[in-house]
């Protein structure tokens, strides 16, 4: 069996993709050390961990490193198995599905909503938004199914799904900030928003999750700027 011992995270507070392994190492009661990267630059020890994507995050344990965040959260579930509860549904069916929305979420609807913010001119802003309510809506559909009435995408506890949906949230809500549009609402996403306020406060999310405030001082500085490495 995995140990807690020897555990690092390469990462960057402000990332949705490093939040992902620290919620699911917070799940499993896994000791870590976070090695923060500065912004606009890559350490050597990223450099060497991951020389191929050159991206946080990066696990390192028992000095071998894990890459992609996605990859990372699968690999914690599964090296402290016994640890914690299982992020991943236990039926094939269940855990291909988590999977498959895991994919849409990172290539189309989060990519939708960052595009909110590049519009330039109201039009583009008003496609932007449509666009990006289109997925959300079957977002919303996704947790009614995947939740089954419970209070997760996972059922009772967080799971692999529900971390690689609301890693994004705190830039959900900075977006909504900046354009003035609430995507999350009691009128068209009910379920996922009880859902998004459940999540932001289990204890092993609400340590990680940026302030709103602070993360839109941080967008404000680098949107001129090219983003972060992550995956």
């Amino acid at each position: 069996m995995a140990t807690g011992c020897d555990v690092k995270l390469i990462g960057a507070w402000a990332s949705p993709f490093v939040m992902r392994p620290r919620i699911a190492l917070n799940l499993k009661s896994v000791r870590y050390e976070f090695l923060e990267e500065t912004f606009g630059s890559k350490s050597e020890l990223l450099l060497k961990s991951n020389p191929v994507h050159k991206k946080i995050p990066v696990l390192i344990h028992a000095d071998k490193p894990v890459c992609e965040s996605l990859i990372i959260v699968q690999y914690i579930d599964e090296a402290w198995s016994s640890s914690g509860p299982s992020l991943l549904p236990s039926d094939p069916y269940d855990r291909a599905v988590a999977r498959f929305w895991a994919a849409y979420i990172d290539e189309k609807w989060f990519p939708s909503i960052r595009e909110i913010s590049k519009a330039s001119g109201e039009e583009a802003k008003k496609a932007a938004i449509s666009r990006a309510e289109e997925g959300t809506g079957l977002v919303e559909k996704a947790f009614v199914e995947c939740s089954r009435g419970k209070p997760f995408f996972n059922g009772d506890n967080v799971g692999y799904l529900d971390i690689a949906v609301g890693s994004f949230l705190g830039w959900l809500r900075v977006t909504e900030l900046m354009s003035g549009h609430k995507l999350l609402n009691e009128t068209n996403t009910p379920s996922l928003t009880k859902w998004a306020e459940r999540f932001c406060n289990d204890s092993a999310v609400k340590p990680v999750m940026p302030e709103t405030e602070k993360l839109a001082d941080f967008a404000k500085k680098i949107f001129s700027k090219p983003p972060p490495p992550s995956a």
